[in-house]
């Protein structure tokens, strides 16, 4: 489904009943659901396979590995568990980390005899602003480091990227549409932006060449979340 559907509803909850509730009203309306660290580091794999019925509904595992790259390759490798199609890894960890990141996906996968998870680098998070880059020492612009980041990932082996609406079309110009665009900071025009920054509308961001846009709050605080799903759909196969 979700090779047709680029809706990935964000499941952050440390209610596991709402999460298995809100994973059977969108089973078969998005493309796939979002669990990350606040359900995970409470849950852990159990709690995932539970959400997913062990993988009946497409995983998008955002646990954003940042370590040694022994120490990710590892966790990727546990992680497999979960039968992910996504899997997310910062872009900062460097080049090295990336590579073995993905190393370890396709060698785990193989022995489970699953599908090989795409590895998907973090650029920079949607929640920091402009001015967050001189505060950790970095002079330049946020679209700049946004670039340096997604070329360093792409060499390195990364099938795509998490970035804002804002810069997914220069990088898709730039690095072409082989790669997986993950965007976050989706809100429509009548939502507020919360802690997001670098926020966009969903048409916005599938216009610019979104692979898949994550959406959280709009969806799972919605009285109906599976219509609510219906009408993000209509609006963007809207002419």
């Amino acid at each position: 489904m979700y090779k047709e559907n680029p809706i990935i509803c964000a499941i952050d909850t440390r209610d596991i009943d709402f999460a298995l509730q809100l994973s059977s009203q969108l089973q078969g309306k998005v493309g796939a659901i979002k669990l990350g660290l606040e359900f995970f580091t409470l849950f852990g794999v159990e709690g995932v396979k539970r959400v997913t019925r062990d993988g009946e509904i497409p995983l998008f595992l955002d646990l954003k590995f940042f370590d040694i790259p022994n120490t990710v390759a590892g966790a990727i490798k546990s992680s497999m568990a979960c039968k992910p199609f996504l899997l997310t890894v910062h872009a900062t960890g460097g080049s090295e980390m990336i590579k073995r990141s993905v190393e370890a996906a396709r060698e785990e996968s193989e022995k489970l005899s699953i599908e090989t998870p795409k590895i998907i680098a973090v650029t920079m998070l949607t929640s920091l602003g402009k001015d967050y880059l001189q505060t950790v020492g970095i002079n330049d612009t946020m679209p700049n480091q946004v670039a340096r980041l997604a070329g360093l990932a792409s060499e390195s082996g990364a099938d795509g990227f998490v970035c804002s609406g804002q810069e997914v079309r220069a990088l898709n110009d730039n690095l072409g549409n082989k790669f997986t665009y993950v965007v976050p900071g989706i809100r429509s025009l009548s939502i507020n932006s919360d802690d997001q920054k670098r926020v966009v509308t969903p048409k916005q961001a599938m216009e610019s060449g979104a692979s898949f846009i994550v959406m959280g709050r709009e969806i799972t605080g919605s009285e109906n979340p599976a219509r609510t799903v219906d009408n993000i759909l209509e609006e963007l196969n809207k002419n």
